[in-house]
């Protein structure tokens, strides 16, 4: 599951010479905050109608990371916090995903966004959180030299009835192998890929790393049935 976002490049100022590097250290430049979702939304989804045509030739000739360009600057418009990611659909060929990682203060700009957007067709569908995938057992992590399969994710689960939320600890055996941050990184992403962002963001308070084989353990597949079973469930998968 693959989140990209390209960041503006700088411009230094008149002056410098020509062969002259720039500082490292030199900041980002802050981009704007529209103060109307609504009209960002909508001037994305124009901007999306007249590259639809480019997009569709891009993925068709393969090459993802040139469709991904015409389009990061505009989901950046709508607000420079937002996330893009373009990914094999479930029920389309495509899907066109614009997350705010269930940050309260994005929402209304991933609300707009999705309102605006047009319905989904054989080709595209359009989320405003990443969606879980059909079947977390059937997915393979490369990461480093490291193939991980999800269909050996264990997970100890308690759920506290009172709040209707899970607690959750995540083993895989490649655990031991790992460095910290790709343990933390294994230890969400399939969370996120069982019950997608928004139901894992709500559904799921504490979240824990067990490097050791755990007791009384189920698989993601009973994890998803677990959640989605709760009740005043916030949905389930797509």
């Amino acid at each position: 599951m693959r989140l990209f976002r390209r960041r503006p490049r700088t411009r230094h100022g008149d002056g410098e010479g020509a062969g002259s590097a720039p500082d490292p250290r030199t900041p980002f430049p802050e981009s704007p905050v529209p103060s109307k979702p609504e009209e960002a939304a909508a001037e994305f989804w124009r901007h999306w109608h007249a590259v639809l045509p480019d997009l569709s030739a891009a993925l068709g000739e393969g090459h993802p990371r040139a469709a991904e360009t015409l389009l990061c600057d505009a989901v950046a418009r709508v607000h420079p916090d937002l996330q893009l990611s373009l990914e094999r659909g479930q029920r389309a060929l495509y899907a066109l995903v614009v997350s705010g990682r269930e940050d309260p203060a994005l929402r209304p700009y991933t609300d707009a966004w999705k309102a605006a957007a047009p319905p989904d067709d054989a080709i595209w569908e359009f989320h405003d959180s990443v969606p879980p995938v059909p079947d977390p057992a059937g997915v393979t992590v490369n990461l480093g030299a490291h193939r991980i399969a999800l269909a050996d994710v264990r997970v100890v689960a308690q759920v506290d009835d009172a709040d209707g939320v899970v607690d959750v600890a995540v083993h895989h055996p490649a655990f031991a192998d790992l460095g910290e941050p790709e343990r933390a990184a294994m230890t969400f992403l399939p969370l996120e890929a069982t019950l997608g962002e928004r139901v894992a963001a709500q559904r799921l308070r504490r979240v824990e790393t067990a490097v050791a084989p755990p007791e009384g353990t189920i698989s993601l597949g009973e994890l998803r049935a677990l959640v989605l079973g709760l009740p005043g469930n916030v949905g389930g998968a797509d």
